[in-house]
């Protein structure tokens, strides 16, 4: 049995990390040695075969995540084939199956194949689903099943889960006093609290951790330490709870890292400008450097409709300071299930996110890219304005939309400030 970050402290270069180390266009040396501390995770399970890899975390280009799945309300397995298609042509570099609808097996098998990106899931959204319909309630499952939920997932190829480990009675506890506003908005966490309540036991994710361990490990698979006690807006932002949870996460994070599985830690939705660097420091230093994989940050509680918006200016913030993840929001979120069109727009609204955080490293293709925008449009090459926007067919989409001419379609013929400013310096 041997892992990315096990392999890394005999001192070895795997495959995999010379191909994250090409991409980013760092030393493999460097991905070895920040594998081996888990400051960079990279999600590839040990039975799927798959070209396209990624790395996440340390001084690596921030990545993108996105949500498919079916569920009671919307059964429909080729939607979700559908959606995602376009995550993987919109750019993402991963995704996670939430499914909870009828065949989740059959569905996480023809998400696996039919993609070619990091896969990931919640174990305990299907575990909930088998529990309802073997004892009639979420309440009823047991230890063993959500286990079992777990190594199953993981040997159908799983690249990273979230499981909710870092919630237990003294973090319950904590949010009982807390006075705050929204309780619990995490699924996976409202499960696990029903079924604490019920049972009178602590949950299974938690008291069952190194179990977890040994089987994540038997397949080399990410574990992000769900976060089931995450501020539900902004007003919980940074209170008790959210604190409380993440200093048990950050004791698992250092368990797993001495156990050599590969982490990240999931954070927290709604994050007001002004918490996301404190946030994002506290989330570092409690928890080892490990990478931080966030969902959102959402910067206002007050545009549903437009949550791809907010997401994207609390991740560009969340990206400055350190995150390494973002998991992508869709004009639906807070409002319904997202369409195809929504999982596009997310997917785009996100990578413009990370865009704008890759681009502050200067030997980023990121950086060099928006370096050849300015060069094209001062040139006025449409071209290479395609060729180097982050959306290329949106681009040419537009340009071709325009009357056909020999100046810039920004502006009128003989009105263009680069050609006066050029002739004004270097004109005869």
């Amino acid at each position: 049995m041997t892992t990315q970050m096990l392999e890394a402290r005999k001192g070895h270069i795997t495959e995999e990390m010379e191909i994250v180390a090409k991409k980013e266009g760092v030393s493999p040396e460097y991905i070895r040695d920040q594998v081996a501390v888990s400051h960079i995770v990279i999600p590839k399970n040990i039975h799927r075969d798959r070209s396209n890899i990624c790395g996440i975390g340390a001084g690596l280009d921030v990545k993108v995540n996105s949500l498919m799945g079916t569920s009671s309300d919307r059964n429909d397995k080729e939607m979700e084939k559908r959606k995602l298609q376009l995550i993987e042509e919109a750019g993402a570099d991963a995704f996670m199956d939430l499914s909870t609808g009828d065949d989740i097996d059959g569905m996480r098998a023809q998400s696996i194949a039919s993609s070619n990106i990091a896969a990931g899931c919640v174990p305990v959204y299907q575990a909930a689903a088998d529990a309802i319909e073997k004892h009639g309630s979420i309440v009823g499952m047991t230890a063993k099943e959500m286990l079992d939920t777990i190594e199953k997932q993981c040997q159908d190829g799983m690249d990273f889960m979230a499981i909710h480990s870092a919630y237990n009675f003294w973090v319950l506890d904590t949010l009982k006093k807390s006075g705050r506003l929204t309780n619990v908005v995490s699924r996976g966490g409202s499960f696990l609290t029903a079924w604490m309540h019920y049972n009178q036991k602590d949950n299974p994710l938690f008291t069952e951790f190194d179990t977890i361990l040994e089987i994540l490990k038997s397949t080399d698979t990410v574990l992000s330490i769900g976060d089931a006690i995450r501020p539900g807006c902004n007003w919980d932002s940074l209170d008790a709870p959210q604190v409380a949870g993440l200093m048990v996460a950050g004791d698992l994070a250092k368990r797993a890292i001495e156990a050599g599985v590969q982490v990240m830690i999931e954070g927290p939705g709604h994050v007001p400008l002004n918490h996301i660097a404190t946030t994002m420091q506290l989330q570092k230093q409690l928890c080892h450097g490990v990478p931080y994989y966030i969902l959102g940050f959402l910067a206002t509680d007050v545009a549903p409709g437009y949550d791809n918006i907010t997401g994207a200016i609390g991740g560009t913030f969340a990206g400055m300071y350190g995150a390494d993840f973002l998991c992508n929001l869709t004009p639906a979120e807070h409002l319904g299930l997202p369409t195809e069109e929504d999982v596009v727009t997310g997917v785009r609204t996100a990578r413009l996110a990370a865009d704008c955080v890759n681009m502050l490293r200067r030997d980023s293709k990121s950086y060099k890219r928006s370096l050849n925008m300015a060069k094209a449009r001062v040139a006025d090459d449409p071209q290479a304005q395609i060729d180097n926007a982050l959306f290329p067919e949106l681009v040419k989409e537009r340009m071709s939309a325009e009357p056909a001419h020999d100046h810039c379609a920004a502006c009128s013929e003989g009105l263009c400030p680069a050609d006066y400013s050029y002739q004004y310096f270097f004109g005869d």
